[in-house]
């Protein structure tokens, strides 16, 4: 069975207080992806509290963004309506619960053949995400679409995309 991980598809992320053109232009292409999608798809979603800027995260990003609750933390409206399970919620970049469900439903359910990244920021937390999974199941090939993939920058989405490759992370859609 194959597995898409969807990946911070918010409304912070995509035109919100992080968006990006970059952001924005993925989206159909993400759809597309999701839609077209033979096997099992899971989501992230970025989550942070009222005292996100306490945090450490905040006082390096002093950017109020992906508040629980608010509109912003919502996954944008095409993609949430495509998906079937609640979203992983996860307070940092990578989540070692994603890693954590892979590996049981890989030893306990089904065997996972591949799993698919795809989402933002390639450069934050993608790759965090996909290195984890690279983690968890080191025998199953992961895989980073990049068409579907935008980072904070241009230069460091194509930094991010080098450095999975150089972890044996398959990288597509270039």
């Amino acid at each position: 069975m194959k597995v898409l991980l969807v990946i911070d598809m918010q409304n912070d992320f995509i035109d919100g207080a992080l968006g990006t053109e970059e952001a924005v232009k993925i989206v159909p292409r993400a759809v597309e992806k999701i839609k077209a999608f033979d096997g099992k798809i899971w989501a992230t979603r970025d989550t942070h509290e009222e005292n996100y800027l306490d945090t450490q995260e905040g006082k390096n990003l002093p950017v109020r963004h992906c508040i629980r609750g608010t509109k912003g933390w919502e996954i944008c409206p095409e993609i949430q309506g495509l998906l079937k399970e609640e979203p992983i919620d996860k307070a940092a970049f990578g989540s070692m619960e994603v890693g954590r469900i892979l590996k049981e439903y890989h030893e306990r359910t089904e065997a996972i053949e591949s799993v698919t990244l795809l989402g933002l920021c390639t450069d934050i937390c993608v790759i965090s995400n996909a290195m984890i999974v690279k983690a968890s199941l080191p025998e199953v090939p992961v895989i980073v679409d990049a068409s579907c993939c935008a980072g904070v920058t241009p230069k460091s989405h194509r930094r991010a995309l080098d450095a999975m490759k150089a972890c044996q992370i398959m990288v597509v859609g270039e």
